[in-house]
C-alpha cells in the first residue's frame, strides 16, 4: 500500500473514560497529507481530550491512532516526536535563558550532524522572519515573540504533522495576525491540527473545521459551512456567530 493511500493521521473509535465521566465517545478522525484541521468546541465538549490522545499525554480507554499507518495509541510524547509529530502545547517549552537562536539550533540539532543543524537552524528563523530578534534572549521577549519561538523550535524538527494547542490564546489583535500568516506558510509544506477557542483566528486560518459537543465531532465540514450551521451557533458560538 502506497503512503498516498494512507491518512497522514487516523483516529478509530477513541473513547476516553474518567472514572463514570464519559470525555470523548467512539471519535472517528482522519487527516491527510499537508492539511490543515481546526478543533472548536465549547468547552468541556473533549476537544482537549482528544487532543491530549493524539498528543501522547492521555491513553485512551479504547480505540486506536495510527499516524502513517502505525499504530502509536499510547506512546508517550517524546515517541511519536520520533514519528515525525511536533507538538506546541499551551505550557511553554523554551530556554528563557537562551537566545531565539540558540532555541532554535538545540531544537535542530536532535539526530541531525552540525552542518544539518546549523542549515534548519538558519532557514527557521528566516522562514518565520525571526532573523532580526535571533540574538534576543527569550525570556525578554513579548509574549507573541516567544510564542513564535516556541512554534520555530517545533518547526526545526521537521515534522511532518505540527499539533498546535490555542496557539493565539494570550495575544494582541496585531500578534493574531502574525500568527495566521505563520500557520499558513507553515502549513505550505506541513500538516497542521489547531486546537482553538478564538473564532477570529480560526477565520484567518482554517480551511476544515471539526466540532466537538458532548465528548463526539458534531460537525465536520468547510469553515464557512461550519460557522453558518445552526447546531454549531446553539452549542458554541453564539452571539460571536451573528
Amino acid at each position: 500500500m502506497s503512503t498516498s493511500s494512507v491518512p497522514l493521521l487516523e483516529a478509530k473509535g477513541l473513547t476516553m473514560r474518567f472514572g463514570g465521566v464519559t470525555a470523548n465517545e467512539d471519535v472517528n478522525f482522519l487527516l491527510r497529507e499537508v492539511e490543515l484541521r481546526c478543533l472548536i468546541g465549547p468547552n468541556g465538549a473533549g476537544k482537549s481530550t482528544f487532543f491530549k490522545m493524539l498528543t501522547g499525554q492521555l491513553t485512551p480507554s479504547e480505540g486506536k491512532v495510527f499516524f502513517r499507518g502505525q499504530d502509536i495509541t499510547g506512546a508517550k510524547s517524546h515517541e511519536i516526536a520520533r514519528h515525525g509529530i511536533g507538538i506546541k502545547t499551551q505550557i511553554p517549552n523554551v530556554f528563557n535563558g537562551l537566545s531565539v537562536h540558540e532555541n532554535i539550533f538545540v531544537a535542530a540539532a536532535r539526530n541531525k550532524s552540525m552542518q544539518q543543524t546549523k542549515r534548519i537552524a538558519s532557514a527557521t528563523l528566516e522562514r518565520l522572519g525571526l532573523t532580526g530578534i535571533a540574538h534576543r534572549i527569550v525570556g525578554q521577549l513579548a509574549h507573541g515573540q516567544r510564542q513564535w519561538v516556541e512554534i520555530g523550535t517545533v518547526l526545526a524538527q521537521e515534522p511532518e504533522l505540527i499539533l498546535l494547542d490555542e496557539p493565539a490564546a494570550g495575544m494582541t489583535h496585531e500578534e493574531i495576525v502574525r500568527t495566521a500568516e505563520l500557520i499558513r506558510e507553515i502549513n505550505k509544506t506541513q500538516a497542521i491540527i489547531v486546537v482553538e477557542h478564538d473564532m477570529q483566528f480560526i477565520r484567518m486560518i482554517a480551511k476544515t473545521v471539526t466540532v466537538f459537543n458532548q465528548g463526539r465531532i458534531l460537525i465536520e465540514d468547510d469553515v464557512d459551512v461550519v460557522l453558518a450551521d445552526q447546531r454549531v451557533r446553539d452549542v458554541y458560538l453564539g452571539k460571536q456567530a451573528a
